[in-house]
C-alpha cells in the first residue's frame, strides 16, 4: 500500500483543524508530527485522520502532550494487536476446515 505524506501550514493546520503554532511545535518535538522541509509546516500521512485527532485530545480533553503520545501510542499497539487477532482467528478457522477434511492449509504471510 502506498503512503501519501502531506506537506501542510501551520496556517492551513491552524484555520482546518483549530491547532495553533505553538501546539505543533509541541507535536513535533514530541514526536507526535513531523516537521516538514518547509518553514512552519508539517508532513502527515493522513491529516484528516491524525489533526483532528490531535486537536481533539489535546484542546477538547485538556490532554498534554505528554498524555496524547501516551494515548496515540496505545491505539497503535491496540490496532497491531487487533490485525493479530484477525490472522490468529483466520488460521484457527482454516485449520478447523483442514482437520475436518474439507480443505487444505495455506501457509500466512
Amino acid at each position: 500500500m502506498e503512503t501519501h505524506i502531506i506537506t501542510l501550514t501551520f496556517q492551513e493546520c491552524h484555520s482546518r483543524y483549530g491547532l495553533d503554532a505553538n501546539d505543533l511545535r509541541t507535536f513535533v518535538d514530541f514526536g507526535l508530527l513531523d516537521a516538514a522541509a518547509a518553514p512552519d509546516a508539517v508532513a502527515v500521512e493522513e491529516p484528516d485522520v491524525v489533526l483532528p485527532r490531535l486537536a481533539r485530545l489535546h484542546h477538547e480533553l485538556g490532554l498534554p502532550p505528554e498524555a496524547v503520545d501516551i494515548i496515540l501510542a496505545m491505539r497503535q499497539r491496540l490496532e497491531r494487536l487487533q490485525a493479530a487477532l484477525a490472522q490468529e482467528t483466520a488460521r484457527a478457522r482454516q485449520l478447523e476446515v483442514f482437520v475436518r477434511g474439507s480443505g487444505r492449509v495455506v501457509e500466512g504471510e
